[in-house]
């Protein structure tokens, strides 16, 4: 089939491969550029195994909590300005608010009754619309809630209370003292904002994304001429590394880079006095996985000026 220039072009700016190789890469995947991504890497010319630089969407991620559970939400805006505006901050953090008392589904949350107004936060996003003049919406929200311990929340570079661009949940289960649990979950919340884990533990991490990576590993070691039994070897090792990088459990612990999150728990019981138990995380990264529209604004200036 026939690449595009267009094509060459977003795969290296995905990849940061030569344009040669992004062409072969595509040539030899028909154009699917997930292969293309997994050809490259198979190959050792990329690492990449995500599109980066096209999840960009403006709005704001939004937290609250109580003794025992917190919420995270996402609330898009067109434009950073807006994101900036005091009146769409409080529309937030009041959306916030209001998921505390629902399960935390975006449906749950937008059918909930918004604080003022009598109506619900979805109709109140809607008539914000006409008076902020931009459109807007509640994406999506999660909760995480715990029978006895805490869940500790953490916004990266806050632009306000409970407020900013990245946000995360990490629920800390124990019958010990739920505000140590609750500072040592706030330093794995912190981790996670940095590392942005897969999963919790191993068993979690999705099994499409094992296989991905172990058809990866299994081309490279492949390349190495080894017999398949030695071949099969190096393939286990890359999977525990790559275990390693993604699990929360198993990762080292930014804190303290000498200990896995999994050893800090244990350290951390010290100070908790009891037993405690990671129970789950979140983590919204505002505009992940969405595509923000570009335009040539030469092209557009040129576009009016013809009318």
């Amino acid at each position: 089939m026939s690449i595009s220039a267009s094509q060459v072009k977003e795969l290296r700016e995905m990849t940061g491969a030569g344009m040669m190789d992004c062409k072969t890469a595509l040539t030899e995947t028909n154009g699917d550029m997930e292969a293309a991504v997994d050809w490259l890497r198979a190959k050792g010319i990329s690492k990449a195994d995500k599109k980066a630089g096209r999840t960009a969407a403006e709005g704001l991620i939004g937290i609250a909590s109580d003794a025992s559970s917190a919420v995270v939400v996402e609330v898009n805006s067109e434009t950073d300005f807006v994101a900036r505006n005091d009146a769409f901050q409080d529309i937030v953090r009041n959306v916030a608010t209001v998921a505390l008392s629902t399960d935390g589904s975006v449906e749950a949350v937008g059918a909930a009754s918004y604080p003022s107004g009598g109506k619900s936060v979805n109709d109140t996003i809607k008539d914000a619309i006409g008076t902020i003049g931009e459109n807007m919406s509640l994406r999506r929200s999660a909760k995480l809630g715990v029978s006895s311990g805490a869940v500790a929340t953490y916004v990266h570079n806050a632009v306000a209370e409970n407020l900013g661009k990245l946000g995360v949940l990490v629920g800390v289960e124990t019958t010990g003292d739920a505000e140590a649990a609750r500072a040592f979950g706030r330093q794995v919340a912190m981790h996670v904002a940095a590392t942005n884990p897969l999963a919790l533990t191993a068993d979690q991490v999705d099994p499409a994304a094992v296989e991905r990576e172990k058809a990866i590993f299994t081309e490279q070691a492949r390349g190495s001429g080894k017999p398949d039994n030695i071949i099969e070897k190096m393939v286990e090792g890359r999977l525990r590394k790559f275990y390693e990088e993604v699990v929360l459990l198993k990762q080292a612990f930014v804190i303290n880079p000498d200990m896995t999150v999994e050893q800090a728990l244990k350290a951390a019981e010290k100070d908790i006095g009891a037993p405690a138990k990671l129970t789950g995380f979140v983590r919204f990264a505002l505009g992940e996985g969405v595509e923000k529209e570009t335009s040539d604004f030469a092209a557009e200036v040129a576009a009016a000026a013809k009318k």
